[in-house]
């Protein structure tokens, strides 16, 4: 009789040790799949730090998704309130806008699904899918993989890590890496509600124009000139500043960057305007909407377009690829000297 209760009693700690078993790779990635296949939506905050720069800067993020095929991602910037933009696909398209200014660009694009995007969950379970060399721990708190990325036009940050949350199986940071494996990019998620309530409308152009859902205002109010404030890019791909051409279009101004080398450029700067036309009325726009970071922009194989701090950019080159044009474009966030 002792011995029959010594083995119930092996038996139950044998149950235990298994309940208690650490979740292997293969399981992680199964629940992963899973919770990503079955969702009906999320909401979900979170701030991304840029390392990229001389100093840090920080920017926050709110996404909603609504399945299927309804995205809205709004870009906070806190010491640009006029700058705040809102990436949207919908039944009609993808778009990117810009309440405060009364702009919307509508775009021909696979967004979000062409390139990995450190804030969206299905694009990270999709990056740790499609890598069979991703690795895997467990810690006390988090799954970790460490996975290569997808960006089309940037091979300078190829890894990443993501934690995801070991109860939820949801996200709660991400690092973006460079070749060294130096976090250049965080995405720290504060808040993840699976499932939410959406409105009829939340998705739709003409209501996030108006400010109502991001918070941003509506529209900005012209101030007095108060001129260009120059900036330069640091990563130039070996070309130096030929000439610097101040001109004056419709009464604005406008400052012309001229770079010559190997690989040619020229920049573009002016103060960028409110539209004058419909909030709702989308403008076709050529390219890809791409991230520099600090703004979402849209590039081809040979310009990137954007505007900052209310400042419109184009840079155009026949001689950058694109991945040099980003990264041109993405060292010119801030920097005010030569």
């Amino acid at each position: 009789m002792k011995k029959f209760a010594g083995l119930i009693v092996f038996a139950a700690f044998l149950f235990l040790l298994a309940g208690c078993s650490e979740a292997s790779q293969e399981d992680v990635v199964k629940k992963l799949e899973e919770t990503s296949a079955e969702l009906q939506g999320y909401k979900a905050e979170a701030t991304m730090k840029l390392n990229t720069g001389e100093e840090q800067q920080a920017y926050g993020i709110d996404v909603w998704y609504q399945k299927d095929d309804h995205y809205r991602v709004l870009l906070k910037n806190d010491t640009d309130e006029q700058g705040s933009q809102v990436i949207l696909r919908n039944k009609d398209g993808v778009f990117v806008l810009t309440p405060a200014l009364k702009k919307s660009f509508k775009f021909q694009s696979e967004w979000p699904y062409n390139s990995s995007q450190p804030y969206l969950f299905q694009s990270l379970v999709q990056d740790v899918l499609k890598d069979n060399t991703a690795t895997f721990e467990s810690t006390e708190e988090y799954y970790v993989f460490q996975t290569k990325t997808t960006y089309q036009n940037n091979t300078t940050l190829p890894y990443q890590e993501i934690y995801f949350n070991k109860k939820t199986y949801t996200p709660e940071l991400v690092k973006v890496l460079d070749k060294d494996k130096k976090p250049m990019v965080e995405v720290a998620f504060s808040a993840f509600k699976l499932d939410p309530k959406f409105g009829e409308k939340d998705f739709e152009l003409e209501n996030n124009m108006t400010g109502s859902l991001s918070g941003v205002p509506a529209s900005a109010v012209p101030s007095e000139q108060q001129g260009l404030t120059v900036l330069y890019p640091t990563e130039t791909a070996g070309a130096a500043l030929a000439e610097e051409k101040e001109v004056n279009a419709d009464g604005k101004e406008r400052v012309i960057l001229t770079y010559e080398g190997e690989k040619s450029f020229t920049l573009i700067q002016e103060q960028a305007d409110v539209s004058e036309t419909a909030a709702a009325a989308a403008i076709p726009a050529s390219g890809e909407p791409i991230s520099l970071g600090f703004t979402v922009g849209a590039i081809t194989s040979s310009s990137l377009t954007w505007t900052n701090n209310g400042v419109d950019y184009m840079l155009a080159s026949e001689e950058l690829t694109r991945e040099e044009i980003q990264e041109v474009a993405a060292s010119i966030n801030g920097q005010a000297m030569k």
